[in-house]
Order: structure tokens, then C-alpha cells, then sequence
């Protein structure tokens, strides 16, 4: 018997709001979820003025709302989390976490009190390859990890953007974004990815933030070098003023056996090369991978792209089974492979740290410190 839809509310993500639109096509390619509370195309006793509004007036329903989405700008995280939270709603907040690694640590501690679970959506860790590129290190292919290289580079801040463009209002406002541009928007997905994957933790980050486009108040361009827990070495890249450059992540990882290299321009693909032999290509096809995780992700035929949309759908649906999972007192197994809080005070504390850093001329700073 098919579980019940989730009934989803969501904060931000109203007309003309990218991530909103993601979130919502996502929550519904695998029809586990129905959009009930919002201010776009809802019943007109559910289109509510503020979170505020909402969380009260669904609490007062029978058929009430159980999660939320929160795409509204980093400021906005902080707060609608924490009063979900406390009503004892589920969570599905888009990255990164909060605006401060200050407010990130209050949420974790308001999630260790709430009885809601909350999810990040750091939707390329739902990418079918990627997965299966972190089993593949896992099981010990690639021996002891030695080097990870990870870029992010985009074009579409290369100039001042106009001033009716929302998207680039807010990711260049630090008073709606935080201190960090490019290194909160795209930097902490390329440095999520890289432990994702590798599942290693970082452990020091020496760091050279710039900001090129003139008055632009927040940084545009990253580089990184990393340490890593156990002795692997790695370097991080990310820039919004890389002409040429649409939606480059890319991860190689490398160890005493083998190496191993993902792109999400490609994301059907993964390549793997063992030292001394020829390089393999890897596709998605749920027939070629024995994977049980990887496979959740394949939905289609090997051939048909898949990525970003799914990539998101994936994480909805893996949230949708822990749901349901705890309603029946019980832990799903995805939960290891799902974002969470944790996920989030890691990617804040390694802003802080980059920040930090950075303002001290690239001096070694750990994470540990902070």
C-alpha cells in the first residue's frame, strides 16, 4: 500500500523565484508530496502572509500541514527553521544553512530539542553517480585518499548585475546572504560534495577570497587550499566571474589505486582509472551498478539524461521515506545519505573559516578553532 502524500508547506519560492519552482517541481516528480500551504496557486485560506501566519493557522487544522520548505534568502533561514522547529514540523531548508555560523549552531541545537527532522537540500549529493562514487571509496577502490580537487566556476556575475535582477540582489547583499557571495552560494556546495564523497573531514583551510567586479560588497572569487583529517591534501576553486563557464562542479578524487573524477555538466557519467590501466566510463544505468542507493536516483532508462531536477526529486523522496519511517517509530537507512544539520554547522563553520583565513592573509586556520 503506497504511503499517504506528505502535506508540504513552503516559505519563499513565489513567482519569478528560481529555487521555489526547483523545490516544488521535486517535491512532486515521485508523488510524494502535496504543495497545500504557500502563497502561489493555493486554496485561498492556505496562501498566508508570513511564516508566522502559517505555522499557526495550519496548527489549528485537522489536515495541517507536516513540512515545510523554507527557498527564501540565507537570512531568512535562521528564523523560519527555528519556529517550525519548535511547532514540531519537519524541515527541508535549501543551503546554506543559516546566514552565521552562530545561527547555525543555535538551529542544530534547536533540531537535538525538536521532535522534527530536518533535511538540507544539497541536491548533488542525489545525483545517482555521485553516490555511487562515494561507495566506490568506501569499498576501497581508490585505496587511502590522498588528493581531492573540487571547482564550482560560473559566468553570471562577471558584471554588476541590473538592478531588477532578484537573484543577484540578495546573493550580493550581505546583509541577506552573509558575509560570504560566491563561497556561501556555490562554495559550499563544491565543499559538501568533496566530504560527501570522500567522507573525510576537514580539518584546515588556508584561503584567498577577492571580489573583482568594482563595489560589489561581498566576494566573487575563491581559492582554497585544504587539509584534510588522516594527511589527504585537496584544493577548491569557486568563482561567479569565469567567463565560459555555465555550471562547472567538478570533483576529482585520488588515491594510492585509482582515481576518480565527476562533473555535473555531465553528470551521467563517471570516470574512474585504476593506476596503470585505461580509463573506464561509467554511465547511468540501474542494470550496469550494483548499487541499491544509486539506483533510488534511476528512474528512467540508461541513455536518458537525468541531473538537476532529479538530483533534487532524489533527496525529496529519500526525506519522504524517513518520514514515513518515523511516524512508525522506526530509522531508515537513508538517513546516513541525507543532509542535515550537521551538513549545515560543517559548511558554516568551513565559511568561517575560509572568511577568517582570508582576512589574515591566507594563514592556516582550522576548523577545530571555531
Amino acid at each position: 500500500m503506497a504511503e499517504p502524500r506528505i502535506r508540504l508547506g513552503m516559505v519563499g519560492g513565489g513567482r519569478g523565484a528560481f529555487i521555489g519552482g526547483v523545490h516544488r517541481i521535486a517535491a512532486r516528480i515521485d508523488d510524494r508530496y502535496e504543495l497545500v500551504a504557500e502563497d502561489l496557486h493555493i486554496a485561498a485560506d492556505r496562501a498566508y502572509g508570513s511564516y508566522e501566519e502559517m505555522i499557526a493557522g495550519e496548527a489549528a487544522r485537522p489536515d495541517g500541514i507536516e513540512a515545510v520548505s523554507i527557498v527564501t534568502p540565507n537570512h531568512m533561514h535562521f528564523p523560519v527553521a527555528k519556529a517550525c522547529l519548535e511547532a514540531g514540523l519537519n524541515v527541508i531548508c535549501d543551503k546554506p544553512v543559516t546566514r552565521t555560523l552562530e545561527e547555525a549552531l543555535e538551529l542544530e541545537q534547536v533540531v537535538a530539542r525538536s521532535k522534527g527532522y530536518f533535511a538540507l537540500t544539497h541536491n548533488y549529493s542525489g545525483y545517482p553517480l555521485v553516490r555511487y562514487a562515494r561507495e566506490l571509496v568506501a569499498k576501497g577502490e581508490l585505496g587511502e585518499i590522498r588528493l581531492i580537487q573540487v571547482e564550482y566556476p560560473q559566468e553570471w556575475l562577471t558584471e554588476a548585475p541590473d538592478a531588477d535582477n532578484k537573484q543577484a540582489s540578495w546573493r550580493t547583499d550581505p546583509a541577506r546572504s552573509g558575509k560570504a557571495g560566491c563561497l556561501g552560494d556555490i562554495g559550499t556546495h563544491a565543499f559538501q560534495l568533496a566530504g560527501f564523497i570522500s567522507q573525510l573531514k576537514l580539518d584546515a583551510v588556508s584561503a584567498d577570497l577577492t571580489s573583482f567586479v568594482p563595489g560589489r560588497a561581498v566576494d566573487d572569487n575563491v581559492h582554497a587550499l585544504l587539509r584534510f583529517e588522516g594527511g589527504a591534501k585537496g584544493m577548491l576553486w569557486t568563482s561567479q566571474v569565469a567567463p565560459g563557464c555555465e555550471n562547472g562542479l567538478r570533483i576529482r578524487i585520488f588515491g594510492g589505486k585509482a582515481g576518480l573524477e565527476w562533473a555535473q555538466e555531465n553528470p551521467n557519467e563517471l570516470w574512474l582509472t585504476p593506476l596503470n590501466q585505461h580509463r573506464q566510463r561509467i554511465t547511468r544505468r540501474n542494470d550496469n551498478i550494483d548499487s541499491e542507493v544509486a539506483a533510488r536516483g534511476m528512474r528512467i532508462p540508461g541513455g536518458h539524461p537525468e541531473g538537476y531536477l532529479e538530483g533534487f526529486a532524489t533527496l525529496y523522496m529519500d526525506i519522504a521515506d524517513v518520514l514515513a519511517a518515523r511516524k512508525r517509530g522506526e530509522r531508515h537507512a537513508m538517513e546516513d545519505w541525507i543532509p542535515g544539520i550537521e551538513t549545515g554547522v560543517e559548511g558554516m563553520r568551513f565559511i568561517q573559516a575560509v572568511l577568517d583565513s582570508s582576512a589574515s592573509d591566507g594563514r592556516w586556520t582550522r576548523m577545530a578553532d571555531l
